[in-house]
């Protein structure tokens, strides 16, 4: 029984390739690129190509930025990794460790501002002493009295 023959492993994938497979379009990976998030190098014919190590890398941007973070801080931890090289489960669990405390600091302040914001609403007066989230301490209230914050200086 003679066995199929195995289309070859491409090592090296257009613009127009990466974009289809990891779902982003070409503007955002020459977004990405002129980050510095990504690399890729020109063919002799003046043609853009990525080694395949760029969908992972690509796909930890996407899940970073779902997550809320800043494509310098991005861009940082994707240059603690080697070039060239795909990433790895363990590079994966290096980045999202550095990334989890970040996010649960986030959380808790999101946390705390969720927990605040009831008693603001519809104050209106932005340097009332017990507004925590505008005016702690009220500050602003030695200034004077009214929306101190609204009205020009």
């Amino acid at each position: 029984m003679q066995q199929k023959a195995h289309p070859k492993i491409q090592r090296e994938l257009s613009v127009g390739e990466v974009a289809r497979r990891i779902g982003v379009a070409v503007s955002a990976l020459h977004f990405y690129e002129t980050k510095g998030l990504i690399a890729s190098y020109r063919t002799r014919g003046n043609q853009r190509r990525y080694g395949r190590d760029v969908l992972r890398r690509v796909a930890i941007i996407k899940v970073a930025q779902r997550l809320g973070i800043p494509l310098a801080t991005i861009g940082a931890a994707l240059n603690t990794l080697p070039e060239g090289r795909t990433p790895t489960t363990a590079d994966w669990r290096k980045l999202s460790e550095h990334w989890r405390a970040d996010l649960d600091e986030r959380i808790r302040a999101l946390t705390q501002l969720r927990d605040h914001l009831d008693e603001c609403i519809g104050c209106g007066c932005l340097s009332v002493e017990t507004c925590p989230l505008r005016n702690p301490w009220d500050e602003l209230g030695e200034t004077g009295t009214g929306p101190r914050l609204l009205e020009p200086s």
